[in-house]
């Protein structure tokens, strides 16, 4: 009903169909820190590698420069041939990392989801109103607090790095190029870490977050959840009516068995069962039928004009009507006051051959 509050955790069927539209849960922040910090140790462990590539076109291309040499077609495309060569050779397993770690975060929230339906165009995103609300909404206000945080996090890290190593940097004048970038990078990696570190923990609060926030959006109204049991399990109603047909029918089935019947045992007004024992076929007497109420006075009716023998026992017939199952055979328990009755009936049936 419009209007009416989501208070129902969404159903499993209602998170497959937000899967299937391509709405899951995800925390982008944790892509990100997870991104920067493969991409970070990739690059401090090939560090050595790209220093030796662009160490050696620099020392190739300046040893040129002592030397007379004509420009040409083919210099410049040898040229161009090493400069490709060094920035793959130096950035393109960093690019490859950066994207395999991407797409393995993303992955591991989405458990991979492919979807077609984000890339639909939606007019709805081009209502103004919508992005006003958008602007104002709690998200928002999370995301800005928590940029806020992190550009106060990154500054405080870069400062105390840069003001520890500060008295250090009028010494590099003296060192060689090469121990001068093995400080940068030790110190860049050093607030890297830090930075990776203070991130994680800001990322696991926005992937708390961003949690509560999916499960709040797609909870159901009570209503909601009305309509998909429906649909999930039938109208009750429907049922209902189901059920009252095949009570019907099994009542009918029952009620035809009555005239098979040897003889009915019953409370006066309230229970009525009707067994059958045939001695060539059943190891046991057979319940037929029973009943309560209206229907034992129906079995009653039946078993009079078929002229089946009535035994009144008030506390057998309530035993065998709460204790034996129709088209059974009778429990053990029950044995010894049935073969009585049915021995009973059989006299009055030779009585009346005679």
């Amino acid at each position: 009903m419009a209007g009416e509050d989501k208070t129902e955790k969404a159903s499993p069927k209602k998170k497959q169909d937000e899967r299937k539209k391509g709405n899951v849960f995800k925390s982008n922040d944790v892509v990100t820190v997870g991104t920067i910090a493969v991409s970070f140790i990739i690059l401090n462990l090939w560090a050595p590698k790209i220093y030796g590539y662009v160490a050696d076109i620099f020392k190739k291309y300046i040893s040129l420069m002592d030397k007379s040499y004509t420009i040409s077609d083919a210099l410049i495309v040898q040229v161009f041939k090493d400069i490709a060569f060094t920035v793959f050779a130096s950035s393109g397993l960093l690019m490859i990392a950066v994207m395999l770690a991407s797409v393995v975060f993303t992955g591991a929230q989405t458990r991979f989801l492919v979807s077609g339906q984000n890339l639909k165009p939606k007019f709805s995103r081009l209502n103004p109103l919508s992005g006003i609300k958008k602007m104002f909404s709690l998200r928002s206000f999370v995301e800005v607090l928590k940029n806020l945080i992190k550009i106060v996090i990154l500054g405080q890290l870069i400062y105390s790095a840069v003001s520890k190593s500060l008295h250090i940097v009028p010494r590099l004048i003296s060192v060689d190029l090469t121990s001068g970038v093995n400080f940068i990078r030790s110190s860049i990696m050093s607030i890297v870490k830090s930075v990776i570190i203070a991130f994680t923990a800001i990322s696991a609060v926005d992937f708390m977050y961003s949690w509560w926030e999916y499960e709040k959006n797609i909870r159901m109204t009570k209503q909601e959840v009305k309509e998909e049991y429906k649909q999930l399990e039938g109208d009750p109603q429907v049922k209902g009516k189901i059920k009252e047909r095949q009570r019907a029918v099994s009542m009918r089935r029952m009620m035809q068995q009555v005239p098979k019947a040897d003889v009915i045992i019953r409370n006066p007004t309230h229970y009525a069962v009707a067994v059958k024992y045939d001695i060539e076929k059943d190891n046991a007497p057979i319940v037929l039928a029973k009943g309560k109420d209206e229907v034992a006075m129906r079995i009653v009716e039946k078993a009079q004009e078929h002229k089946i023998n009535i035994v009144e026992d008030v506390p057998l017939a309530r035993a065998l009507y709460s204790n034996a199952e129709i088209n059974h055979e009778i429990p053990l328990e029950f044995y010894e006051p049935v073969a009585e009755i049915l021995a009973w009936v059989y006299r009055i049936r030779e009585k009346e051959k005679q």
